[in-house]
C-alpha cells in the first residue's frame, strides 16, 4: 500500500461517469484557513478565515449533496461486490456433490474444505478492516476483491486436495476484507434518514449472489460438454464452475478502480478536506443533473481528534521495536472497542456474530449435501446408521435436483430482503434482529423433526427467508454502532469472530453428519435462539447520525 500524500489522492479525484471539476496543485499545498468551493472558477480552495461561507458537518454536507443517481449507481457497484463475495463463499457448497469423487473427499475433508474459506476470512477480516480505517476504504476494496477473484480462479487448476484447500484459503483472505469494508464505505455516502433502507437494499445483493451461484451450478455442473483434459488434469465441469464464480470479484475490483471515489467521511477524518469537498461535488452534480442547480459554497467542520491516528508517521528504532509498535497500533482498535462506552455493545455483538455465523454457515454450506442424501425421500438425518453408503455412490451423472433445490432456497431470500428494505427504518435493526433469530431457531428445529423431502425443502426456505432479515439488521447495526475511525476495524473483527464460528460449525457438521446428524442441527437451533435473546441488550440505533 502506498502512503497517502497531501498532493491529492487519486481516489477522490476520479470522475464518476464524467462528473466535472478539478483541483489545482497550488491549492493543495495550503494548510491554513477553511476549505470552500468557488462556483465562479469551479475550483476548491482555502480561504483564510472564510467567515462568509457556511461551515457544514459531515451529515449536513451529505444532505447538501442530495440523494439520487449517485447513490443508485453506488448501490449497483457495491451490490455487485457484495454478490461476488456470496458467490465465492457458496460455490464450494455447490461443487461438493461432484468434487468429492474427483478429489476423493470424506465427510471430514468436505468439512475442512468448507471451513478453509472461513479461516481465510477470519485472517483477512480484521487486517483489511484495520487498513481500511487507516489507508482508505476504496483502495482496500480493490486489492481484497482482486485477491478473492485471482486465487479463487486458480483453485480450478489444483490437481490435489491440499492445493485446492490452500488456494481457497487465500481466496477467503480476500473475501474477509471486502465484506466488512463494503458496508462501511457504502454507508458513508448515505443521508441519515435513508441509510437503513439503502444498507438493507445493499444486503439484498447477497441473495443475488446466492441465486447466481445456484443458477451457475445448475447450468454448468451437470453438463458433459464442459468436461475436457488440460494436460494431465481432468477438467470436470465443476472446475469450470469455480472459474466462473471468480468473475464477479474481478469485475467488481475493476469497477471500484475505474469509477468510484474515496469515502468523504474517511477523507474528513483523515484531514483531507479538499478531497472530501471534491467528492461531495461529484455527488451533487450527478444527483442534480438536469435540475439547473449550482454546487453551493461551504466549508467543513471537521474534528482533528482522530487525524493523527489516520496519518502515517515515520518511526525510528530497530526492526523489533518497529514490529512491536506496529502490532500495538494494530491491536489498538480492539482495545478501544472493549473499553469505555463501547464495551457492552462489543461483547453483545461478539456473542450474536458467533451464534448466527455458526448456525447460518454451519447449516447453509451443507444444504446441497443434505438434499442429495434425501433425494429418494425421507429426512436428512434418517439414515445416519449407514455412513458409508454415500461414498459408495457414483457422482456421475449429476443429479440436477440438488441444484434446483439450492436455487429455490436462494430465491426464498427475496421476501425477507423486501421486508427489511421497507421496514428497517421504521422498526429498527435491533427489533428485527432479535425476532428473526428466534424464528430462524424454530425453523431449524423443525427441519430436524420433518420426515419428508418436501417438508425439509419448505422449512429450509423459511430458514433462508427469515435468517436474511437477521443478517441485514446486523449490517445496519454494525455501521451505526461504531465511529468512523473504528467502523471497518470493528466490522472486520466481528466478521473474523463469525468466521471462527463458521469454521467450527462446518467442522462439527463434517464430523457428526454421518453418525449423529441431530446434534449439529439442534445445536444450530439453540445458538440462534441464544443470539436472538442477547440481541435485546443492544442499543437502538434507528436513524442515528454517523459519528
Amino acid at each position: 500500500m502506498s502512503r497517502h500524500t497531501r498532493t491529492g489522492d487519486v481516489e477522490a479525484r476520479r470522475p464518476l461517469l464524467a462528473a466535472g471539476g478539478h483541483l489545482e496543485p497550488d491549492e493543495l499545498d495550503s494548510e491554513e484557513g477553511e476549505v470552500i468551493f468557488d462556483r465562479s472558477t469551479s475550483h476548491i480552495k482555502r480561504e483564510a478565515g472564510a467567515s462568509a461561507s457556511r461551515r457544514l458537518t459531515y451529515e449536513e454536507a451529505v444532505e447538501e449533496a442530495g440523494f439520487g443517481l449517485f447513490q443508485w449507481l453506488l448501490l449497483v457497484v457495491c451490490g455487485w461486490a457484495n454478490a461476488s463475495d456470496a458467490v465465492e463463499i457458496l460455490c464450494v457448497s455447490f461443487l461438493l456433490p461432484t468434487a468429492r469423487c474427483d478429489l476423493l473427499l470424506s465427510s471430514s475433508d468436505m468439512g475442512l474444505l468448507t471451513a478453509s474459506i472461513f479461516l481465510g476470512m477470519m485472517v483477512g477480516g480484521y487486517m483489511w478492516g484495520y487498513l481500511a480505517d487507516r489507508r482508505g476504504r476504496r483502495r482496500v476494496l480493490v486489492v481484497s476483491l482482486t485477491v478473492n477473484g485471482l486465487f479463487g480462479s486458480l483453485a480450478s487448476l489444483a490437481p490435489r486436495f491440499w492445493l485446492f484447500l490452500l488456494l481457497r484459503f487465500i481466496s477467503g483472505i480476500g473475501v474477509g476484507g471486502s465484506i466488512p469494508v463494503i458496508f462501511s464505505y457504502f454507508s458513508e455516502f448515505m443521508p441519515r434518514l435513508r441509510r437503513g433502507t439503502m444498507i438493507s437494499a445493499l444486503a439484498t445483493f447477497w441473495m443475488a449472489g446466492n441465486i447466481l451461484a445456484a443458477g451457475l451450478a445448475w447450468l454448468v455442473i451437470p453438463r458433459t460438454w464442459a468436461h475436457f483434459f488440460l494436460g494431465a488434469l481432468d477438467f470436470q465441469s465443476w472446475r469450470l464452475f469455480v472459474v466462473l464464480c471468480s468473475v464477479p470479484s474481478l469485475t467488481s475490483a475493476l469497477l471500484f478502480k475505474l469509477l468510484m471515489p474515496e469515502s468523504p467521511k474517511f477523507l474528513m477524518e483523515a484531514g483531507r478536506d479538499k478531497e472530501a469537498i471534491h467528492v461531495f461535488r461529484l455527488m451533487f452534480e450527478l444527483n442534480m443533473r438536469g435540475k439547473g442547480k449550482a454546487f453551493p459554497e461551504f466549508g467543513l467542520c471537521t474534528s482533528s481528534k482522530h487525524r493523527g491516528e489516520l496519518e502515517e508517521t515515520r518511526t525510528l528504532g530497530s526492526c523489533r521495536e518497529r514490529l512491536a509498535r506496529t502490532l500495538k497500533k494494530g491491536l489498538m482498535p480492539i482495545k478501544q472497542m472493549f473499553n469505555g462506552p463501547l464495551k457492552s455493545r462489543s461483547f453483545t455483538l461478539l456473542i450474536i456474530f458467533y451464534c448466527i455465523s455458526f448456525g447460518y454457515y454451519g447449516l447453509w454450506m451443507w444444504f446441497p449435501e443434505l438434499f442429495e442424501r434425501v433425494e429418494d425421500g425421507g429426512s436428512p438425518c434418517a439414515n445416519v446408521s449407514l455412513p458409508s453408503a454415500l461414498h459408495n455412490q457414483s457422482c456421475y451423472p449429476v443429479k440436477t435436483a440438488v441444484y434446483m433445490e439450492g436455487f429455490a432456497i436462494a430465491a426464498s431470500n427475496l421476501p425477507g430482503n423486501i421486508f427489511t428494505i421497507l421496514r428497517m427504518d421504521s422498526i429498527g435493526g435491533k427489533t428485527l434482529l432479535s425476532l428473526s433469530l428466534v424464528v430462524s431457531s424454530l425453523s431449524v428445529f423443525f427441519i430436524y423433526m420433518v420426515q419428508t423431502k418436501t417438508q425439509s425443502l419448505v422449512l429450509s426456505c423459511v430458514f433462508s427467508g427469515v435468517s436474511v432479515i437477521a443478517w441485514n439488521s446486523l449490517d445496519v447495526l454494525g455501521t451505526e454502532l461504531y465511529p468512523t475511525q473504528l467502523r471497518s476495524s470493528a466490522l472486520g473483527f466481528f466478521t473474523g469472530v463469525g468466521r471462527v464460528a463458521a469454521i467450527t460449525g462446518n467442522m462439527v457438521f463434517g464430523k457428526l453428519v454421518d453418525t449423529n446428524c441431530a446434534v449439529p442441527v439442534l445445536l444450530v437451533s439453540t445458538l440462534l435462539l441464544t443470539g436472538g435473546l442477547v440481541a435485546l441488550l443492544l442499543p437502538q440505533t434507528k436513524q442515528t447520525e454517523l459519528t
